[in-house]
């Protein structure tokens, strides 16, 4: 059987209070978008692993994939062995949910591939134990992301005939860098009362990590100055970065970067 995980972007992020366990809460709007790995799982009875596409750093078993895997072994005995093959497109560390989306899309492959019959809930609880991210690609639609990421409510949004483009430069923002530059506060306005008004989302849409990591690393600043200066009636960076994408009414004829950088860019 085969998938294809998607990414996502924020519109919006606010960091609102840093919390006891040492996580941050946020508040986000996630919206899936129409840029895909594709991950494969055949049953084989000798198990494998094995990845093409972007080169994927870090010890293998730490892919969130693997980890999937490993849960649902863990609560369900004698569950037949995988051989599963992983292309990887979507850029790594970039702020567009990559990695998180393999792992929850692999949790709903193999509950099909092996008859689980896990409904959406707990299939929602297994990916928040792989990451914050995680559940939100469970059912993989609009969704407002509260809470670590993982608490989500459902919001009537659709983005369907707009014209994005996403540009990620390579530049690795770490966490630490990201959070180290942001004062966690509630937010000024309702989120939601902003997303329900186009008009409103250029000055009021914001991402809290953007003013510090813009300081340090000016040209991903300047990606989101070009996309505005083509058109966009949005412009933002996709969590934490380094990913900046814009939304246009209609396909931009006057946008260029640098040949490195990655490009996507699809109607919607």
């Amino acid at each position: 059987m085969i998938t294809f995980p998607n990414a996502k972007i924020n519109l919006g992020l606010h960091i609102t209070a840093k919390r006891k366990d040492g996580y941050h809460d946020i508040e986000t709007c996630m919206v899936p978008i129409p840029l895909f790995d594709a991950l494969e799982m055949i049953l084989d009875k000798n198990p494998n692993w094995n990845s093409s596409g972007l080169d994927i750093p870090g010890d293998p078993k730490d892919n969130l994939i693997l980890k999937a895997e490993k849960l649902l072994r863990k609560d369900f005995q004698g569950l037949p062995n995988l051989n599963i093959h992983l292309h990887k497109n979507i850029p790594m560390g970039a702020g567009l949910g990559g990695g998180s989306a393999d792992g929850a899309f692999a949790l709903n492959l193999m509950n099909n591939l092996f008859d689980l019959h896990l409904d959406d809930f707990f299939l929602e609880e297994y990916a928040a134990q792989l990451g914050s991210d995680c559940p939100f690609f469970i059912e993989n639609t609009p969704k407002i992301a509260r809470g670590r990421g993982e608490i989500l409510e459902p919001i009537d949004l659709s983005l369907k005939g707009t014209y994005i483009v996403l540009i990620n430069p390579g530049i690795h923002v770490g966490t630490k860098e990201a959070y180290a530059g942001v004062t966690p506060a509630p937010p000024k306005v309702k989120l939601e009362e902003v997303l329900a008004d186009r008009s409103r989302w250029k000055a009021e849409l914001v991402n809290d990590f953007e003013p510090s990591i813009f300081k340090n690393h000016p040209e991903i600043a300047e990606i989101k100055e070009k996309m505005y200066d083509a058109g966009a009636f949005y412009s933002a960076m996709s969590g934490s970065g380094s990913s900046v994408f814009g939304l246009f009414v209609e396909k931009p004829g006057n946008l260029s970067f640098e040949k490195a950088y990655f490009r996507f860019e699809q109607k919607i």
